[in-house]
């Protein structure tokens, strides 16, 4: 009772405080020209209105309010841009003024984001470490010498479903993906595998991944009332926290056994990315702390794996949800590479089709469906527009994708309409912005490409997929459920079938 007694006067406080305070600042905003959106309710503001998917409700409201709209979760207000006209401003035109990113406060464990390339501001510690991205990890040069590991994981991914199809099993489509993924690039790091993909036995890295993607996309009360992150109500920032200390236990394990290597040896023997890095910090060529590689290795698992797998998924099951585009899809194959073979990276040139298919999957499924989130630092004017200082704007890239007056037809999937179209992914067609666009679009985007194309390729040439428990297509469930990505809400489960 004591302890109740004291804190109650501080509960008061705090609770008088935080209402002066959103009067203040809604009086501020009511005297700028707004983007439209509905009438927030007190205290909650508009969270109501997102929904179970935000990505579909923030549609919905933009064809009731514009392509611009505001809305207000909490104490913060959100800009949400559903156009590529506006995107266009956001990302290319009035870049230097929307650069800044929002930071979730589950991404402030162990100071991530003050490290993270994906978070940082465009200052020069950003673009030094973007520099090292792009020059060491996803050049075209890298690219093309680590074609052969790409190679031998997706050949891994085939054995795999060979033993699938002679036992009868299904599989698990993202799962084997993920795994297939976070194989390539422990072993591009690190030169050894990670996951055994014939096995049943989750890796506790794995686990630890999925954990930091699971509490990443769980709506967190401390983003919607800053005055809550001191006591972090539902512990998602002290769960990512112990999580990721487990995952850089991990990782600072690998580079002291790296450095001891090269202590005793006297050269870096391996060749891979953790050497050219540790190269980089030995030489002091480019500004790198060894304190700066766990981050670095953390925002690749965590960007990597799971839009890869989604994505993946996504692409098969279309296929599979229309027999008809499957066929088109091998048939081609057939003219370019023989059945029940991988799929070569320099054939992926001479498949249009397979090419549309990826495109006419990251239209109606992006990985993420809004880009990662960003924040203006001070008042900006958009299209008429004020968007207020410290508002989250987000770029609602499905709503874009399935917008009927862009895409006729646009909830079909119809790999056709790419075949006579110049439209493409990288950042240049702003009705089509998976990636992103401007000086923080997806610095992975071209390793994305080469191994989902490789690995789609691969599994339609080598097998004949069968729907588990005797699914039909059109009886397939294509519902989605929202997270990090927003994945399948039941998991893709095929039988691999050999090859006639």
């Amino acid at each position: 009772m004591d302890l109740w007694n004291s804190m109650l006067p501080i509960l008061l406080l705090w609770i008088s405080s935080y209402f002066i305070l959103s009067f203040l600042r809604s009086r501020n905003l009511s005297s700028k020209k707004l983007p439209p959106g509905p009438s927030p309710s007190p205290i909650i503001g508009n969270l109501f209105n997102l929904g179970r998917k935000p990505h579909r409700s923030l549609a919905e409201l933009s064809r009731v309010y514009g392509p611009i709209i505001s809305l207000r979760l909490g104490y913060q207000t959100m800009v949400v841009i559903s156009s590529p006209s506006s995107a266009k401003e956001v990302l290319q035109k009035q870049d230097p003024s929307f650069s800044n990113r929002h930071v979730p406060h589950v991404v402030t464990a162990l100071h991530h984001h003050e490290s993270s390339v994906l978070l940082l501001s465009p200052n020069s510690r950003w673009r030094n470490i973007r520099k090292i991205m792009n020059t060491l990890i996803f050049s075209v040069s890298r690219l093309d010498a680590n074609q052969g590991l790409r190679r031998e994981k997706v050949q891994q991914l085939l054995s795999y479903a060979q033993n699938c199809c002679e036992s009868g099993t299904a599989i698990n489509v993202s799962e084997a993906v993920f795994n297939t993924s976070l194989n390539f690039i422990w072993s591009s790091f690190f030169s050894v595998d990670l996951i055994d993909l014939h096995s049943d036995h989750s890796s506790e890295f794995k686990e630890l991944v999925w954990g930091i993607l699971s509490l990443i996309g769980t709506p967190n009360i401390s983003d919607l009332y800053p005055m809550l992150k001191v006591i972090d109500p539902q512990g998602i920032r002290r769960r990512a926290t112990v999580l990721a200390q487990k995952i850089f236990r991990l990782f600072d394990g690998m580079i002291d056994d790296r450095l001891r290597s090269r202590k005793e040896t006297g050269s870096s023997e391996n060749n891979d990315m953790l050497d050219a890095l540790l190269n980089i910090i030995q030489d002091s060529s480019m500004e790198l702390e060894l304190s700066d590689i766990p981050h670095l290795l953390l925002d690749l698992f965590v960007a990597a794996t799971e839009t890869s797998s989604s994505t993946l998924e996504w692409a098969m099951a279309e296929l599979l949800h229309k027999p008809e585009k499957l066929k088109k899809a091998q048939a081609e194959l057939e003219t370019v590479t023989r059945k029940g073979v991988l799929v070569e990276e320099e054939k992926i040139a001479q498949l249009p089709y397979l090419q549309a298919v990826m495109k006419e999957t990251l239209r109606m499924h992006p990985p993420a469906p809004f880009l990662i989130p960003r924040k203006v630092d001070e008042d900006v004017e958009l299209s008429g527009f004020v968007v207020p200082r410290s508002s989250q704007v987000l770029v609602n890239v499905w709503a874009m994708g399935r917008d009927p007056d862009l895409w006729p037809d646009a909830d079909l999937f119809k790999p056709e309409r790419f075949l006579p179209s110049r439209v493409d992914y990288k950042g240049h067609d702003f009705e089509l912005l998976p990636f992103g666009a401007g000086r923080r679009m997806c610095p992975g985007m071209s390793l994305a490409t080469r191994l989902l194309q490789q690995i789609l390729g691969s599994l339609i040439n080598s097998f004949e997929w069968k729907l588990e428990d005797g699914i039909s297509p059109e009886g397939m469930d294509m519902d989605e459920k929202f997270g990090f990505v927003v994945a399948k809400a039941q998991p893709l489960r095929v039988i691999p079938i050999r090859m006639a």
